[in-house]
C-alpha cells in the first residue's frame, strides 16, 4: 500500500488534507480514485490506513480507516555526518541511508572534500536533498522522515553532536593496525533509545589534524573492516552494521 508523510496541520481527528507534490503523485502517478486506500504517517511516527473520499487537482481528502500498529525505526537513533563527497554522490547516500534506517544527516565540508559548498544554491539543494529522503521514506515504509542538516566545516558537526550518547568516527588508519577499535567493541556499550553519530569522511579521508580534533571533542576512531572502503561504501557499511547488531541479533542491551 502507497505510503505518504503528511505534515501535521493537516490533520484533524477522522480526516487528512493532502496537497502539494503528494496530489500529483496520487493522481497522475498511482491514479488512485475515490475509495482507493493508502496509508499517511503523522509527524510523531504513527501511521494509519486511510480511505480517498475527495481528489482534485490540488487537493485530496482521506478519512482514517484504521491505526496501524507498526514501528520500523531502528531502536536507537543514528544520525550519520557525511563530508562532502564528488558528483551526485551525497544523494545515493541519503537516499540508501534513508533505507537503511539512518535518523537524520549532516552534510559538511571537510577538508579533503572537492565539493565546495556553495550558499547561493543551499535552499535548492536542500529542497531536492529532502525531497530523495522523503521519497526513499515512503518506498522502504519508514516511520519517521530523517532530519537532513547543512554544516558548513567539521567543527559545526562537532557542536551538533554535542547531545548525543555516543561519537564516532570512521579512519581508514585504524583499518591498517592491528591494535584497532571495532565498530561492535563500540557499539556494545549502547542501551534502547540511545543516540549515536557516525562521521564519515570524503575521498580521501580525514586529515591527521581532523582525526586530533574529533578525538579532542570525544568521537572514538573505528575501524569499518579490515579493507579500505570508498564514502559512500563506508556509511552502508556502518549502517548495515548497527542495524544487524540492534535489530538482527537481538542485542541484550537495545531492549531494556
Amino acid at each position: 500500500m502507497q505510503r505518504y508523510f503528511i505534515p501535521e496541520q493537516t490533520w484533524s481527528d477522522k480526516t487528512i488534507k493532502i496537497i502539494g507534490d503528494d496530489v500529483h503523485h496520487i493522481k497522475r502517478v498511482m491514479r488512485f480514485q475515490i475509495g482507493d486506500q493508502i496509508i499517511c504517517n503523522h509527524p510523531n511516527g504513527k501511521a494509519a490506513v486511510c480511505k480517498i473520499t475527495f481528489l482534485d487537482n490540488d487537493v485530496v481528502y482521506a478519512d482514517i480507516t484504521q491505526w496501524l500498529d507498526q514501528n520500523v525505526e531502528m531502536p536507537i537513533e543514528v544520525a550519520v555526518a557525511q563530508a562532502l563527497p564528488k558528483s551526485d554522490k551525497l544523494e545515493w547516500i541519503l537516499q540508501k541511508g534513508t533505507e537503511l534506517g539512518a535518523s537524520s544527516f549532516f552534510a559538511f565540508q571537510a577538508a579533503r572534500s572537492v565539493v565546495k559548498w556553495d550558499d547561493k544554491r543551499r535552499e535548492k539543494k536542500l529542497k531536492r536533498w529532502n525531497k530523495i529522503v522523503k521519497e526513499a521514506s515512503e518506498q522502504s515504509h519508514r516511520n519517521k522522515l530523517p532530519n537532513v542538516n547543512v554544516c558548513k566545516s567539521l567543527e559545526a558537526v562537532v557542536e551538533a553532536a554535542n547531545n548525543y550518547d555516543l561519537k564516532l568516527f570512521a579512519y581508514e588508519e585504524e583499518a591498517k593496525t592491528s591494535d584497532y577499535r571495532s565498530l561492535a567493541t563500540a557499539l556494545s556499550s549502547l542501551k534502547h533509545k540511545q543516540r549515536l553519530v557516525i562521521c564519515i569522511g570524503p575521498e580521501g579521508g580525514f586529515t591527521e589534524n581532523e582525526a586530533v580534533s574529533l578525538k579532542a571533542a570525544g568521537f572514538q576512531a573505528v575501524r569499518l573492516g579490515p579493507r579500505i572502503l570508498r564514502t559512500e561504501t563506508a556509511v552502508l557499511y556502518a549502517l548495515a552494521s548497527i542495524s544487524y547488531h540492534f535489530e538482527e541479533m537481538g542485542c541484550q542491551t537495545c531492549q531494556q
